[in-house]
This record gives C-alpha cells, structure tokens and sequence, in this order.
C-alpha cells in the first residue's frame, strides 16, 4: 500500500467514558503515523447531540494524553484543516447534501418515526433485516419543493444501486464483496439539519485529507455507504483498514456489562499508561518470547500493519497485570516510583479530599487507612456476608444494587451534587426513604459499614470505579439473595 504522505486520524464520539477500544485503535493510528512518518489527527465526532457532552470530550482528551499519544491536529492544538470539532462544522455540510439531492443521488424523505417504527416491526414479522422500503424515493420534485416549503420535517436519504455489489480491498480483510441489495438508504441529513455519522465520516476525511481510515471491524458493513458517497462526490478514497475487535478470553465483545473498559478505570487502579500501551500494542505486532516489554518508539519501529491478525485481540487482564507489575519494577527507579505513587494518588484529588472528608470521623490518624484506604483500593473485598447485617432483606438490598447500577449510568455530568439528585430520585420511585437505600451502597463502594460521606466518596472514585464496585457488590448480593 501507498504511504507517501500519510494522514490517519482518531474520531471518537464523547458520548461516555472513553473505552480501552478507543485507546486501541488511536495506538494503531499512532503507530502507523509514526511508522510513515505521517500525521496523526484527533477529530471529536459529536453529531449525537443529544449524549455529546463538554464533560465527556475533556475526558477523551485527557485519557487519550494519560495513554502518551500525541496528535498534531485537533481541537485543543488547531490546524490547517479545522475546526476538529463536528458541531463546529455544522454549516460545512448542508452544500454536500444539496449537491448529492441535485445529482439525484439522494432524497428527501418526509416519513414519520412512527411510520418508520411500524415498517421495521412488518419487516422483522415477516423475517426480513430492517431497512428502509423507499416510501418516499420517487416522489415529484413539486411535491417535495411544497412540503419542504410548508415546513413538513424531512431527512436527506442517500439513493443505494439496486443490482451487483460493492467490492473493495480491506488492508486487514483482503478482498471485500458487499451485495448492495443489503445496504440501508441511509438518512445522511438528520430533521435537525445536523449530518449523520456516515455524511460527516466521509467530507471531514476527504477535507482533512485523510489518506488512511485504520477503525473497528464493526464498521466494516458501512464501508459501500461510504465509498457510494466518495464516488458521488468524485472524491478519491482512502485506503481502508478494520481492526479485529478486542475480546474477553470467551471470545464475547468486550463490553461495559461484563468488565472493566473504561481508560479512567486502568489509571485509578495504579496501572502505568506505558504498560496499557505496551500491552495493546503487542496486537499489532510480531514478537518472540521474551520480548514483550516494548516502549512506544519500540512498538513503532516494530509495528507492521500488513500482518494483522483478524483472530480477534484478547484482552488478557492477567497478561496485562503481569506487563504491568514488570513495568513498576524493571522500568522505573526508587525516586520515579514514588513520583508515580504520589501522582496516581492525588488523581482526581482523592486523597487530599479524601483526607478532608476524614478529618471529622477519626480520634487518631491511625485509623486513616481503614476509613479512607477504599478511596486507594483495587478491591475492597465484598462479599455475599458483607450485606447479612443490614436492615433491609437480602432481596431489597439486590433490588437497591441493581437499581442503582442502571440508574447512575443516566448521569451526564458526575459530582456529588448529580449524584446526590439521583440517588434521592431512586430513592423515590423505590418508595423507600433514602437512609434505607444507602447501606448497601455504602458497603459496596467502601467496603465497611462505617465509612467516609457516600456521595463525595462515589464523586472521588469517579464513574468507571464505582460502576466495577456495584458490579461486584450486586453479585455478591445476589448470592445472598439466592441462599435466602
């Protein structure tokens, strides 16, 4: 493959944490731009207004520098090809969609979302994949131009050819062949006048000049979508490349439900950024035994991009804790250790904080660490046993855990003050008051009974550590409830 000139970028959507996967594929992008010589670009793809957050896009920035990638062009740093932000080029894209309408290679569709919900219930009653039937794809441009005048809503729907198929060359995949017949007509324009990610994808890589899109392999099946839409315009494209998914050791997707996947949660755990690098990176690359301890500048000169795996890359927590525990003790001196201690425990200012918080529920500092150690702690140890001496029975402390779990995760916005507002909601449509349904919250992030203020202390821990600590409390619940 070609790589004079190479410009790769990162897109990720700041819809939540920010996953392991995303460090994953912006660490191939990295190295492959690193490899050529080329230019690595970070692009905030927010076009999901309403999950995009301010909050979640800081989050991205920061975990994707804690994992010591660098990009040269994005929204924090600028560049030739901005703005890096897809809500700030909301104005960029409307003329792309007038001149795909004016070619007729696109169309207004003025369906309803109940019209379209009873559409895709017929088709699954009847067996078929859910798509779009083209209720709307040869209606008169007079009609069109009159309901559009009398301000009816609409999208603008890409047209898909009806016949052969969309064959193309993956740099993982090899050879691709996609019958077309199994491609949606996708909405490009949504009612709001914002792109879908499908219409920004395509014009933001062809204006920052993106030779290179290295992604997940769930968008392999979007690739016809895109190509149709560089041929419309007359656009050259990019050479494409989709990296196996990551995976747990039973080969399911990795996934929030099941583990731990957010970044924030493999920095508040001690774990170094240099060792998640180094694990993840091992992915794209051919090693012998006894050379897996690598650095970024190692991976890059190492890494080759046309000996991909499309197995599937497993992530081994066990391999991962071996790398890391190697990293902790041969890569870093006394003096660089102890930096990192103080620097991973002030993160999120939880031990000064939680200092603070403790200074009104101790007689002697000794009994500091066991106050305030779960605010440090990998694991705080709950078992089924640690919720048998609450007041509430061992089927309304699960019904508590689990209502809890699902609930946090409506959060935007994660301090003391949304949790506070959520848990006393809970509380509520529980019908329980809230110094009922505390306990066992107290218990499942602390550990003890007895601990510092819940919500400050779920505010310090931060999200992706109190979703694990509700995982394991639930289950631990459940087991109870079970015996019971």
């Amino acid at each position: 493959m070609s790589t004079s000139g190479v410009r790769v970028r990162i897109a990720p959507s700041p819809t939540g944490e920010p996953h392991v996967g995303t460090a994953y594929i912006a660490l191939f992008n990295y190295l492959f731009a690193k490899k050529h010589g080329g230019t690595f670009i970070l692009r905030i793809e927010d076009t999901d207004a309403t999950r995009s957050t301010p909050e979640f896009e800081q989050k991205v920035l920061e975990a994707l520098k804690w994992c010591g990638l660098e990009w040269s062009e994005g929204p924090d740093v600028g560049g030739p090809h901005g703005p890096y932000r897809q809500s700030d080029r909301k104005a960029m894209y409307w003329p792309y969609a007038q001149e795909l309408l004016d070619k007729g290679h696109a169309f207004r569709c003025f369906c309803t979302p109940e019209r379209l919900d009873e559409m895709r219930e017929a088709q699954r009653a009847a067996g078929k994949p859910p798509g779009y039937d083209g209720h709307c794809l040869n209606l008169k441009a007079e009609e069109v131009e009159a309901r559009v005048a009398a301000g009816e809503p609409s999208v603008v729907r890409m047209k898909i050819p009806t016949e052969g198929s969309c064959d193309f060359h993956d740099g993982v995949y090899g050879d691709v062949s996609i019958p077309w017949e199994s491609v949606d007509m996708q909405v490009l324009i949504k009612a709001d006048g914002m792109p879908t990610y499908h219409m920004a994808n395509v014009i933001d890589d062809h204006l920052m000049q993106i030779t290179h899109v290295a992604r997940g392999e769930e968008w392999l099946a979007s690739v016809p979508k895109h190509i149709l839409l560089y041929r419309y315009f007359g656009w050259q494209e990019p050479v494409f490349m989709h990296l196996s998914l990551m995976r747990n050791a039973d080969k399911s997707k990795l996934s929030k439900r099941k583990n731990p996947t957010s970044i924030s949660y493999y920095s508040a755990l001690g774990y170094l950024p240099e060792a998640l690098m180094n694990f993840l990176g091992l992915f794209f690359i051919q090693i012998a035994e006894g050379e897996e301890m690598l650095t970024m500048d190692e991976l890059a000169e190492k890494f080759d991009p046309d000996n991909l795996s499309k197995a599937g890359a497993i992530f081994d927590i066990q391999k991962l804790d071996w790398l890391n525990g190697r990293w902790l003790r041969e890569k870093l001196s006394p003096e660089e250790f102890l930096a990192r201690i103080v620097g991973w425990a002030s993160e999120n200012d939880r031990l000064t904080e939680g200092l603070k918080l403790a200074q009104s529920r101790i007689s002697k500092l000794g009994e500091l660490p066991q106050l305030a150690g779960f605010l440090l702690a990998s694991d705080v140890g709950v078992k089924p046993e640690s919720f048998a001496g609450l007041k509430t029975s061992p089927a309304e402390t699960l019904e508590i855990l689990q209502t809890v779990s699902a609930d946090l995760e409506k959060i935007l916005e994660w301090n003391v003050e949304t949790i506070e507002a959520e848990l006393r909601a809970i509380s509520d449509r529980l019908g329980k008051k809230l110094r009922v349904v505390t306990p066992p919250l107290f218990i499942a992030v602390s550990g003890a009974s007895r601990s510092l203020p819940l919500f400050d202390s779920m505010a310090l821990l931060g999200r992706s550590v109190v979703r694990q600590r509700l995982k394991v409390a639930t289950a631990a619940a459940a087991t109870l409830a079970g015996a019971n």
